[in-house]
C-alpha cells in the first residue's frame, strides 16, 4: 500500500507528450509563460523542488486543471539556460510520484498542494520473477524492434530495485502516453511489473506480426524490384554510352506526352492501352512500328487544343479591307459570324463555299478570315481527288495505312478551331475506290461532324468547331447532297475600276517587293494600268494582271542592275516597248451595224464571255448548219430559234418559204473552244431574223436569254458576269430577260452607270429593240 506523507505545495509545470518518471534525468525546453513562471517560482526556493503533470492532449496550449493528469513527478531542476530563441532548456530529475490534491494558486502559474506516494517494496519471489520475465522479454523486443538500441538491455539488466527497474524500461519503450501514465499511476510494484509485463509481451508480438507481414511482401516485391533495379541499370548503361533507351525509354516518353495530352477520358485510356500493347512487343517486330505510328497520330490531334477568338468586328474589318477590296457580300458575311459569336459566345462552324471564277482571291480571301478571326489556317487541295480513303483514312489492317486529309489537316493546324479551306470542291470526281463527295457530307454536316470518324484514327474526333470554307469555280458540278450543306456567297469578278484599284493598291506594292524594287525604282501610270487591263489581260480576275505586272518588273529590274536607267516610268504609250503588242482589242462590240451579226452573252468558268453569233443564206434546200463546238442545249436553242421565225415569217415580212429555198449556217466564232448552256436562244433568232430580213443589228446591243417555240424569253443565270463581260466589251445596251430583273441589284453601281439594261419577255420586244428598224413595220405598212 502507498504511505501518505505531510502534504506539501509546488508549482507545476505541465508537460505535453512526455511523461518524467522517478529516477530519470533529461532536459526540457520550455516556452509557454505559464510554464517558465513555474520554473521561476521553482528556483527562488532553495531545493529548486518542481512538480510535473502530464497534459491529456498534446494540443491544448493553455491548460485547465481538468486538461492534466492527476498523478505526476516532483523533480528537481538541476540545471536552467535561456536559448537565443527565448525557450529555457531545463535540466531536471525525477525524485519521486506524488498526487495533485488541490490547485491553490493559478495567477502566475499553477500552485498545487500534492501528497507524495511511496510504493512498498514487498519482495519475495513473486517480484523476482516477475523481474526476469519482464528482463526476459524486453531482450526479446530489442531483438525484434529496430527503433531501440540493444545496448539498453546492458543499462537495465544491472537494476536491482522492481519499480525502478519497471520505470527505466517504461521511458524507454516508444508507448503512448496513456500506457505510460498508467504505468507512473501504479504504486504496487507488483502490479506495475505485471502491467509492464503485458505491455511489453503485447508490443513484442505486433513486432512479430510486422515481421511476418514484412518478409511475405518482400518476397511478393522481391521479382519486381529486381526487375526494376536491372531496368534502372541498363538505362544508366545506355545512357553513358550515348546509347538509346529502346522500348523503355520510348514507352517513357509516349507516357509523359499523354499526361500532358488534352483530352477526354475515353480518348486517353484509348492511348494507354495502346501503349500497353507496345510495351509488350519485341523491340525487332514490324508491329511495333505500326502501333508507335498509331499512338504518335493520337497524341498529336488536338482534341481540346483551342485558340481564342479575335472578336473584334473593327479589327477584322481592317483586315479584310487591307487585304481584299470590294467583295462587300463576302466581307459582311464574316462580320456577321463574329456578331453572332459575340453573341452567344459559342457558334457550330458556318460552311462557307466561295464560287466563282479563277484568279478573283479565293484563296487568299480564306486566309484573311482566318487572320481576322486569329485562327489557325489549314488547306487542302481536292482537285483530282477519286479516293473516298482520301476523305475518311485507309483501315488499320492495310500496309501503309494513313488517316484522310481532314485528320492530317487538323494535325497540321494544331488547334481543334481552325479555318479549313478545302480548296477546288467542284474538281472531284468518282471511281470504283468510291465517291469521296459523298464522305465529305458528315465532314461538312453541322449536326454529324462533332463525331466525325476517321478508319485510321478510329475514336470520333470533333469538328463542329472548324470553320469549313470551300472553294468552287462552278457549283453545278457539285453533287446536291454536297451543295446543300453549304452557303454559296458569288464573288462573279472584278470590273475595270475594281481591277484599277486593285492593281495600285494591292498588286504593284506586292510585286515590287518580290522584285526588290522601290515605289521610285519603278512607276506604272493611271493610263499604263488601264491599258494593261483593257488590251493585254481579258479575265474575271486578277492573276493574269498580276502577272504582267510582274513582267514589267522584271524589265525595270533588268534595265537598272544593266545601268540603263535609275528610274522606270512605264506610261500607256511605252508599254508596248515592255510588253509588246496588244494582246486583246478592247471592246468586242461591232464598230458598224451589220446584218446576220448579233452579240450575245455567255457564261463561262472564268467568268462572263461575250460571243458572236454569225448567220449566213445561200441558195439550197433548207438545210440548217450549226458549227462552232456548239453543246446540245445550244444546238436545241437553235432549232427552237428557227421553229419561231417559220411560225412568225409572214407577220416578220419573210418569204414563208424562205427554208425550202435557202441553206442556213448557223456560227459562232472561236470554234476550238466548247460551247454549251440556255442564254443563246434570243441571240440565235435575232441574228436569223437580221439575216432573212436584210435589217441590220444594233452594234451596242447585246443579249442574253432562252427562247420558246411561241417566242417567250425565259430566264438565264450568271447575269452578273454576263453584265461584267458586256462591260469590259464596250457595249451600251444589254438585253436579258424580265424573269431575271430581281438580279440587277447584284451587278455593280459602276457597271449600271454605264450599261443600259432592257428586260423582256417576248422575243417581238427583242427584235423590236435590236434591230435598226422594226421588222413588224413593213408589214404593216
Amino acid at each position: 500500500m502507498a504511505v501518505k506523507e505531510e502534504e506539501r505545495t509546488l508549482p507545476l509545470l505541465p508537460l505535453r507528450g512526455l511523461i518524467v518518471f522517478p529516477t530519470m534525468v533529461l532536459h526540457l525546453d520550455v516556452g509557454r509563460e505559464r510554464s517558465v513562471r513555474a520554473l521561476e517560482k521553482a528556483m527562488v526556493d532553495d531545493h529548486n523542488l518542481i512538480l510535473l503533470a502530464t497534459q491529456k492532449e498534446v494540443h491544448i496550449e493553455e491548460p485547465t486543471p481538468e486538461d492534466i493528469y492527476q498523478i505526476g513527478t516532483v523533480a528537481k531542476v538541476r540545471q536552467m539556460l535561456k536559448l537565443p530563441n527565448g525557450t529555457i532548456r531545463v535540466l531536471v530529475e525525477g525524485l519521486k510520484r506524488a498526487r495533485i490534491e488541490e490547485f491553490v494558486g493559478d495567477d502566475e502559474c499553477y500552485i498545487v498542494r500534492y501528497l507524495e506516494l511511496e510504493g512498498e517494496d514487498e519482495g519475495g519471489q513473486d517480484i523476482k520473477a516477475l523481474m526476469r520475465a519482464v528482463l526476459d522479454h524486453f531482450e526479446q523486443y530489442l531483438r525484434l524492434s529496430k527503433k531501440l538500441s540493444p545496448e539498453i538491455y546492458s543499462v537495465v539488466v544491472d537494476i536491482e530495485e522492481p519499480g525502478r527497474l519497471a520505470d527505466v524500461i517504461t521511458s524507454h519503450l516508444p508507448l503512448k502516453i496513456a500506457d505510460k501514465q498508467t504505468i507512473l499511476e501504479e504504486t504496487n510494484i507488483q502490479a506495475r511489473l505485471e502491467k509492464l509485463l503485458s505491455i511489453i509481451h503485447n508490443e513484442k508480438e505486433v513486432l512479430e506480426l510486422e515481421k511476418k507481414i514484412s518478409s511475405r511482401v518482400k518476397k511478393q516485391m522481391e521479382k519486381t524490384q529486381k526487375e526494376y533495379y536491372l531496368r534502372e541499370q541498363m538505362k544508366a548503361i545506355q545512357k553513358e554510352l550515348g546509347e538509346k533507351e529502346g522500348r523503355t525509354g520510348e514507352v517513357e516518353e509516349l507516357r509523359e506526352k499523354l499526361a500532358e495530352l488534352k483530352a477526354d477520358d475515353s480518348v486517353k485510356e484509348k492511348i494507354e492501352k495502346e501503349i500497353d500493347r507496345l510495351e509488350k512487343i519485341p523491340t525487332n517486330s514490324a508491329e511495333g512500328g505500326v502501333v508507335r505510328n498509331y499512338i504518335d497520330w493520337l497524341l498529336d490531334l488536338p482534341w481540346q487544343k483551342e485558340t481564342v477568338d479575335d472578336l473584334s468586328l473593327d479589327k477584322a474589318e481592317r483586315i479584310l479591307d487591307e487585304d481584299h477590296y470590294g467583295l462587300e457580300k463576302v466581307k459582311e458575311r464574316v462580320l456577321e459570324y463574329l456578331a453572332v459569336q459575340q453573341m452567344v459566345k459559342k457558334l457550330k462552324g458556318p460552311i462557307l463555299c466561295l464560287a466563282g471564277p479563277p484568279g478573283v482571291g479565293k484563296t487568299s480571301l480564306a486566309r484573311s478570315i482566318a487572320r481576322a478571326l486569329n485562327r489557325n489556317f489549314v488547306r487542302i487541295s481536292l482537285g483530282g481527288v477519286r479516293d473516298e480513303a482520301e476523305i475518311r483514312g485507309h483501315r488499320r489492317t492495310y500496309v501503309g495505312a494513313m488517316p484522310g486529309r481532314i485528320i492530317q489537316g487538323m494535325k497540321q493546324a494544331g488547334s481543334s478551331n481552325p479555318v479549313f479551306l478545302l480548296d477546288e470542291i467542284d474538281k472531284m470526281s468518282m471511281d470504283f475506290r468510291g465517291d469521296p463527295s459523298a464522305a465529305l457530307l458528315e465532314v461538312l454536316d453541322p449536326n454529324q461532324n462533332h463525331t466525325f470518324s476517321d478508319h485510321y484514327i478510329e475514336i470520333p474526333f470533333d469538328l463542329s468547331k472548324v470553320m469549313f470554307i470551300t472553294t468552287a469555280n462552278a457549283i453545278h458540278n457539285i453533287p446536291r447532297p454536297l451543295l446543300d450543306r453549304m452557303e454559296v456567297l458569288y464573288i462573279s469578278g472584278y470590273t475595270e475600276i475594281e481591277k484599277e484599284e486593285i492593281a495600285k493598291k494591292y498588286l504593284l506594292p506586292k510585286q515590287l517587293e518580290e522584285h526588290g524594287l522601290s515605289k521610285e525604282q519603278l512607276q506604272i501610270q493611271s493610263g499604263a494600268v488601264l491599258k494593261l487591263i483593257r488590251n493585254y489581260t481579258r479575265e474575271a480576275g486578277v492573276r493574269n494582271l498580276e502577272r504582267a505586272i510582274g513582267t514589267l518588273c522584271r524589265k525595270a529590274a533588268k534595265h537598272i542592275v544593266a545601268g540603263e536607267k535609275k528610274k522606270v516610268v512605264v506610261t500607256a504609250r511605252n508599254i508596248e516597248s515592255y510588253l509588246g503588242p496588244e494582246k486583246f482589242r478592247y471592246g468586242r462590240a461591232e464598230e458598224t451595224d451589220q446584218v446576220g451579226v448579233v452579240t450575245g452573252l455567255a457564261w463561262t468558268e472564268a467568268g462572263g464571255d461575250t460571243l458572236s453569233v454569225e448567220v449566213t443564206l445561200f441558195p439550197g434546200k433548207g438545210k440548217l448548219t450549226l458549227t462552232g463546238q456548239l453543246g446540245d442545249v445550244m444546238k436545241e436553242s437553235a432549232q427552237a430559234a428557227f421553229s419561231f421565225i417559220r411560225s412568225r415569217a409572214e407577220e416578220l415580212g419573210i418569204d414563208p418559204e424562205f427554208h425550202e429555198k435557202n441553206d442556213i449556217h448557223i456560227h459562232i466564232p472561236e470554234g476550238a473552244i466548247p460551247k454549251d448552256g440556255p442564254s443563246a436562244g434570243i441571240t440565235m433568232a435575232t441574228a436569223l431574223v437580221s439575216a432573212l430580213t436584210g435589217i441590220p443589228v444594233s452594234r451596242d446591243v447585246a443579249m442574253t436569254g432562252e427562247i420558246t417555240l411561241r417566242g417567250r424569253v425565259l430566264p438565264i443565270g450568271g447575269l452578273k458576269e454576263k453584265s461584267l463581260s458586256a462591260h469590259r466589251a464596250g457595249i451600251k445596251h444589254v438585253i436579258c430577260p424580265q424573269d431575271n430583273e430581281k438580279d440587277l441589284q447584284d451587278i455593280p453601281k459602276s457597271v449600271r452607270k454605264d450599261l443600259k439594261f432592257t428586260t423582256v419577255s417576248h422575243m417581238d420586244e427583242v427584235l423590236k429593240l435590236a434591230l435598226v428598224r422594226d421588222p413588224y413595220a413593213g408589214k404593216k405598212s
